[in-house]
């Protein structure tokens, strides 16, 4: 790992496992199957994975006016990883079947919990395999423990706050969704296609390299310095479909030493919600 570097890759991974300060969260999951996640881990995991599933671990129950994955309380949050076997003195390596769209949610959690040590594994699942990682199949259990969250410089915005930020221009949108989403061309999940208007479009797949592993901190910082083009990170909110895959674009630019950015959790599954909120489709 780099010193600051929010990724971990495999190779660094297999020197650690087995060390019992570290917690190894397995957090596969398809958004189109979810029973799918657990079923893979159930067949093969890294060794010692304990599993997160987004809908019942990462996400609080949806209500009628919140998007598809609301954040979790933080007093829910903290019991579930005191479940998993964590506490203020655990490191945690997160990962899932590749691009890390949805590690990047609990590693974002952990972090608005203020648990600084955890880490995203670095083309997930498949690039463990690849490096020739053992795996072993079932559940794992962990010794339950304590955790305390402390606060913390990740936030997040709620619509209200959202709409006044964006009203008095103090907010900048990044939508981390595919161009074809963003733009209202195709939408598998979501019964409204568009964007908020005024975001910025920054899809997370290209935070990645052809390979799958996330591009270097001085590509990203130039990939996303380029698409700020001089907005301060601090001003920065990421959304997408429910606020998973924003926690992407929020790690992409940990990555490359510009943090300071804000998570909308309820994103465009919330914002559409309210059929009063303006929509717009479109590049722009």
């Amino acid at each position: 790992m780099m010193e600051g570097d929010p990724l971990m890759d495999a190779s660094t991974l297999m020197g650690q496992l087995g060390d019992p300060g570290l917690r190894v969260v397995d957090c596969r999951f398809l958004l189109l199957d979810p029973e799918a996640g657990r079923a893979h881990y159930r067949e093969a995991h890294i060794p010692g994975a304990v599993y997160a599933d987004l809908d019942r671990d990462l996400s609080a129950p949806v209500t009628a006016e919140s998007g598809r994955h609301p954040l979790p309380s933080v007093a829910a949050m903290a019991a579930r990883l005191g479940d998993w076997g964590v506490d203020r003195t655990t490191d945690v390596l997160v990962y899932d079947a590749g691009d890390g769209s949805i590690a990047a949610r609990l590693w974002w959690l952990l972090r608005w919990l203020g648990h600084d040590a955890v880490w995203v594994l670095d083309g997930g699942f498949q690039a463990w395999v690849a490096e020739g990682g053992d795996t072993e199949d079932g559940d794992t259990l962990a010794s339950a423990k304590e955790f305390q969250p402390r606060a913390s410089r990740y936030r997040a915005v709620s619509t209200d706050a959202l709409v006044r930020g964006l009203d008095s221009g103090s907010m900048t949108l990044v939508d981390a969704r595919s161009g074809e989403r963003f733009r209202g061309e195709h939408e598998p999940i979501d019964p409204v296609a568009g964007h908020v208007p005024g975001a910025l479009s920054q899809p997370h797949a290209e935070n990645l390299q052809p390979s799958g592993l996330m591009r270097s901190p001085v590509a990203l910082r130039e990939l996303w310095s380029q698409r700020l083009g001089g907005i301060a990170p601090e001003s920065v909110v990421h959304m997408c479909g429910s606020g998973v895959t924003a926690c992407h674009n929020l790690l992409a630019m940990e990555r490359a030493g510009l943090g300071g950015s804000v998570l909308y959790p309820g994103s465009w599954s919330e914002w559409i919600r309210d059929p009063g909120r303006p929509r717009a489709t479109g590049a722009k």
